[in-house]
């Protein structure tokens, strides 16, 4: 029998934890924790969360991998804290499994993705005019 979408997602929450976007919102403030937003390129630029860097779904491997020419040093460190997030918490949980499975040890996926992020008027960045990033924090507050 074909696998879909939803039988993909459940089996890759079988190892990857879930948290809340207001667990998220902590991660902010935490140096430590890399911020992964696997959105597309076009989702990333029209907002994002602050601090996130975005590698798409699609080229996670290549930007994961230790060895491959197009790599991002940023993800070397299989320990770091990683907290992946997407359009709706499918394709973070999608990434967080493989992230796992190339040996990240600490990754986590937000469950709702932006879409919960946004319900809940948290912080967001958008580029203005000039590519630079514009923080809108109405109705947030650091811990």
């Amino acid at each position: 029998m074909a696998k879909s979408l939803n039988d993909f997602v459940a089996e890759a929450l079988q190892t990857v934890s879930e948290i809340t976007p207001e667990d998220m919102a902590q991660n902010l403030f935490n140096s430590s924790v890399l911020i992964l937003d696997v959105r597309e390129p076009d989702e990333f630029a029209a907002g994002h969360l602050p601090g996130a860097i975005n590698v798409p779904r699609g080229f996670l491997e290549v930007k994961a991998d230790l060895e491959h020419h197009k790599r991002d040093e940023r993800l070397a460190n299989r320990d770091q804290s990683i907290a992946c997030y997407c359009g709706g918490g499918f394709r973070s949980a999608l990434a967080a499994k493989t992230l796992q499975e190339m040996g990240f040890s600490n990754v986590t996926s937000m469950a709702g993705g932006w879409t919960a992020w946004i319900e809940r008027s948290m912080p967001v960045e958008r580029p203005n005019a000039s590519g630079e990033n514009n923080e809108s924090l109405v109705g947030f507050s650091s811990p």
